[in-house]
């Protein structure tokens, strides 16, 4: 008897820990604790405000709702094009492991209660830029990777927006030091997806996804393009210095770790090679987080 009731516990146990791995992979977790990351550092930007770790968690949660809807909208959009890629055809919804239905009333859930939290806790304007930045990633960028390579340049908005947002949070305004932040991420956007569109080239162009620019093809035009989105990445890191959003510590880290960037950016160029993408893909990230922690160090 003692037996029979391990083994049904254990069972249940892996059923739920199976289902909350779904949900983490609906959700994108790790890529949407990224996205909030940059909301909360944009949120501690504002001059006026100051570190509250109850205000900060409560961002974090609602910043984690609506991305997570929006990352659960897009692959319910995508199910069919993500059971065609290798890197995608295991997630819950190409898999079976997860009905639409499932996944819709997941997507409304998160959706309703980050909006929600916004709203009370910090102000409406923030919810309102929330819910457009959702709709932009679902339900234009989503649809329009299958028409042409411009579905980037749209995917780069609601992709820079979390950082104005987390500004809205804490100032309740459209202030220039969050447009400033914006324009950051909205740079650092190209350089950064496109290292992943070339590596994963051969299984987006399977699923009919057109995400490099020019012809869609690996080749010498699209690293000139990776490269001159690094140079204006690098210098969009002098608008929050000039505006004294953070000061030349947070600006040194830009130009140090942007000038590895660059240099991969400029090894794509010279060898146009998936190991080269692939390295100017960790050197983006090595930016990011480098100058999201710069920031908050070196805040004025």
């Amino acid at each position: 008897m003692m037996y029979r009731e391990q083994t049904a516990t254990w069972s249940l146990t892996e059923v739920i820990l199976g289902k909350a791995k779904d949900y983490l992979q609906l959700t994108k977790f790790t890529l949407s604790f990224l996205v909030v990351f940059s909301c909360a550092v944009g949120y501690l930007m504002v001059p006026q405000v100051d570190f509250h770790s109850g205000r900060v968690l409560l961002l974090f949660i609602a910043g984690l709702c609506i991305t997570g809807a929006a990352n659960a909208f897009n692959q319910l959009i995508e199910r069919d094009t993500d059971a065609l890629m290798r890197r995608t055809a295991g997630r819950p919804l190409p898999a079976g492991r997860m009905q639409p239905a499932e996944a819709l009333a997941v997507a409304l859930v998160l959706t309703l209660t980050g909006l929600v939290l916004l709203d009370i806790f910090f102000n409406p304007l923030a919810a309102w830029v929330s819910l457009f930045s959702l709709c932009l990633y679902a339900f234009v960028y989503t649809p329009w990777k299958r028409w042409n390579s411009l579905a980037v340049f749209v995917g780069a908005f609601p992709g820079a927006l979390p950082p104005l947002i987390g500004w809205i949070a804490g100032s309740g305004t459209w202030g220039i030091g969050g447009w400033s932040l914006f324009l950051l991420q909205f740079f650092w956007q190209f350089p950064h997806f496109w290292a992943i569109a070339w590596i994963a080239h051969d299984d987006y162009r399977r699923a009919g996804f057109k995400l490099l620019p020019g012809n869609g093809m690996r080749n010498a035009y699209v690293a000139m393009q990776i490269l001159s989105f690094t140079i204006l990445l690098i210098l969009s890191g002098f608008l929050p210095y000039l505006l004294h959003v953070y000061g030349s510590f947070a600006l040194a880290a830009g130009l140090f770790t942007g000038s590895y960037l660059l240099y991969r950016a400029w090894k794509l160029v010279e060898k146009c090679d998936a190991a080269s993408a692939r390295q100017l893909m960790f050197a983006a990230y090595i930016y990011f987080v480098s100058v999201q922690f710069a920031m908050l160090i070196d805040k004025i």
